[in-house]
């Protein structure tokens, strides 16, 4: 039996290169995580589209069911689940980020 949230939520990443399901929106986060994940993408240039998992309480769920991840942040490019907060910020910081969208063919704007 297809799962509806699940289906939206494939639909999503599949139509989208990056998406974050996040707290808030990129302007107004509403989690600190959710805001330093914003901050990460931000200074790598990368778009991404933000889906505010506190405005439909189905994908909030949904989404930790959908990648057996517990906790919001969740980063997903091309199709795959990346990471949270903690997995970006080490990325980050070990500068593998930069490489890892290159990789997939994501392209970066100049920051």
């Amino acid at each position: 039996m297809s799962n509806p949230v699940h289906e939206r939520i494939r639909s999503d990443i599949g139509a989208n290169d990056v998406v974050l399901y996040m707290k808030g929106t990129p302007v107004f986060p509403q989690c600190g995580f959710s805001a330093a994940v914003v901050q990460i993408l931000s200074n790598v240039g990368v778009k991404f589209k933000a889906v505010d998992v506190l405005k439909d309480p189905e994908i909030r769920q949904g989404i930790k069911e959908f990648s057996n991840w517990p906790t919001v942040p969740q980063l997903y490019v091309k199709g795959e689940f990346v990471g949270g907060a903690d997995i970006l910020r080490e990325m980050y910081e070990a500068e593998e980020l930069t490489p890892f969208f290159a990789e997939r063919g994501v392209a970066l704007e100049k920051v």
